[in-house]
């Protein structure tokens, strides 16, 4: 599916949009400038992903523009690494900035100036109370603040004390520059918020050029200023923000001036996507990386093998609203599934091997069926299996003794195996502890294709892997991380699910699967979608489950699946 079919083209479907019609249509702007500002400390993560489709999709319905910027103003979390892969993660969703790629450092001379300018206004100060301080003075939502001690210097004094830090004449932590705005003000933010702070650290992209660096809160607005942005689009965590960022832009000499508009996070159940305790998932070890499959963040989404189409139609199908609220996880593997169900070739693999022996199976001798690629699409073809005397089946398909409503293999019962033959049951081996490890069954040759001329139906298909070229592979089985709806991002390792993980080793796949390095999802028939992992080795495939073929979500929206 294209970029413009899983985000839509119609204006108006939600309020973002209204707003941005109706500013065109005033003629309040000549183009449409969005923006996606990430900061590049950590992993874009799927609620990024709704930030990307708003910004750059907006973009492309109005005929504006999106810009790509990095607001890396603290150089003690940011990494080269994290910056590869934001970049990496915007293109593989289907987006791209062309040349309008920025940094908030390419302004820090132009963000410094400005500082002066409200310094010289009287409008900044220069603080030399310590982090506690300044927190202790600022402040509750019942309780004014108290102005600082050094709130009423000259500002010759603070221009001078400005220019020191810049100079790196002090250690981290003695100085800050605050804005001189109200420690009254009902919103905590506009109580003389700190627009720099010192900090000696090598910077990925100026070095160690810099001793200060600003706030994002300094930066931001300013950046979006320079940009010429027209909408500056943010989640409603920033809403509280507004009047500071509006506070900036009334007092500097900016070239132009955006307006920012919040809109509900994403939340996920089942699902964290604190950028922290991302960060201490990833640091703690709890998984393998930021691309571990159960990770939320799109490399890790990407590994498992959903593919973004699936991912800019969930963000379509959940819009854009003005109250946060949990999303159902059903709802986002619904969206996997549409996208997977109309591109996954099929194929068959067995997880849970059990060996079938038709006795009356001319020894050493195979044959060739056709399996259909995809029963929705003629186009895809077919391929060749082999079928012999030795099988394996999901030993799941078999109970000795089953429950009514069981209609798989069990003694004396009659199955179809996919593409291939009736089989029924004849006898059951076990070994010495009492465990079944073979099936010994009989076929009607008359049935190949899996019909019988007699008209006698089966109720039950299964599929099946032949042994003679079954391929050994390893698969993981990918659950929830949590076993909570909605974990306790304070102690999230309490509620970490210790079978989000189950490694099946020794699993038989049909040689089609072992002939390609492809990375596109296939669906295991009667079991799932699946993709091969990178940690694949020829002759030893790995393959991760991207979701089952279940599909609760359908149901409960009255939809397909």
């Amino acid at each position: 599916m294209s970029v413009a079919e899983t985000l839509g083209t119609e204006a108006g479907r939600d309020f973002i949009r209204d707003i941005v019609a109706a500013d065109l249509a005033a003629r309040r702007y000549a183009k449409i400038m969005t923006r996606f500002p990430p900061e590049p400390n950590g992993y874009l993560h799927i609620g990024h992903a709704k930030s990307i489709c708003l910004n750059f999709g907006i973009a492309q319905e109005f005929g504006g523009r999106c810009h790509l910027r990095f607001d890396d103003t603290n150089p003690t979390k940011e990494e080269q690494e994290y910056i590869d892969a934001i970049k990496e993660d915007v293109r593989w969703l289907g987006f791209d900035w062309g040349e309008h790629l920025y940094h908030a450092s390419d302004y820090f001379e132009q963000l410094f100036a400005w500082a002066e300018h409200l310094t010289r206004a009287g409008l900044a100060y220069v603080d030399d109370q310590s982090q506690d301080e300044i927190r202790a003075r600022r402040g509750t939502l019942t309780e004014p603040g108290q102005d600082s001690p050094y709130r009423n210097r000259t500002v010759a004094e603070n221009l001078d004390l400005f220019g020191r830090m810049r100079a790196g004449e002090f250690p981290n932590g003695a100085r800050v520059l605050r804005a001189k705005i109200d420690m009254a003000a009902g919103n905590i933010n506009l109580r003389d918020p700190v627009l720099y702070r010192i900090l000696h650290a090598s910077h990925p992209r100026t070095g160690t050029r810099w001793s200060i660096y600003p706030s994002y809160d300094f930066a931001h607005g300013q950046s979006d200023a320079i940009e010429s942005i027209t909408h500056s689009l943010c989640t409603l965590e920033f809403e509280d923000h507004r009047p500071l960022y509006d506070w900036f832009l009334d007092h500097l000499p900016v070239p132009s001036r955006p307006r920012q508009y919040e809109f509900a996070r994403l939340n996920l159940a089942y699902t964290v996507l604190s950028k922290r305790v991302l960060t201490e998932l990833v640091r703690g070890r709890h998984v393998g990386g930021w691309d571990d499959p159960r990770m939320p963040t799109l490399a890790g989404l990407r590994r498992r093998g959903v593919p973004p189409a699936a991912i800019r139609d969930f963000v379509r199908r959940i819009g854009i609203a003005k109250a946060n609220s949990l999303v159902d996880l059903g709802m986002f593997e619904h969206s996997v599934r549409e996208v997977l169900n109309k591109s996954a070739q099929r194929r068959m693999a067995v997880l849970r091997p059990l060996k079938v022996v038709i006795e009356n199976y001319p020894e050493g001798a195979t044959e060739e069926l056709d399996a259909v690629n995809h029963p929705e699409d003629p186009a895809a073809g077919t391929r060749r299996i082999r079928f012999g005397r030795e099988i394996y089946v999901e030993r799941d398909d078999f109970m000795e003794v089953p429950p009514k409503k069981f209609f798989r293999l069990s003694p004396g019962r009659e199955v179809r195996l996919r593409y291939a033959y009736l089989v029924t049951c004849r006898e059951v081996v076990k070994n010495a502890t009492g465990e079944v490890v073979e099936l010994r069954c009989t076929y009607d040759p008359a049935t190949r294709g899996g019909n019988a001329p007699d008209g006698r139906k089966v109720q039950a298909t299964l599929h099946w892997v032949a042994a003679a070229d079954a391929v050994p592979a390893q698969v993981r089985i990918y659950n929830q991380l949590f076993t909570r709806a909605e974990p306790n991002a304070a102690n999230f390792a309490a509620d970490l699910n210790p079978n989000s993980l189950e490694v099946l080793q020794d699993c038989k796949l049909e040689p089609a699967l072992a002939r390609t390095n492809s990375q596109d999802a296939v669906q295991f028939e009667r079991q799932g979608y699946f993709c091969r992992d990178k940690d694949s080795a020829p002759g030893a495939p790995v393959f991760n489950r991207t979701v089952g073929l279940r599909d609760s979500w359908a149901k409960v929206s009255g939809g397909g699946g």
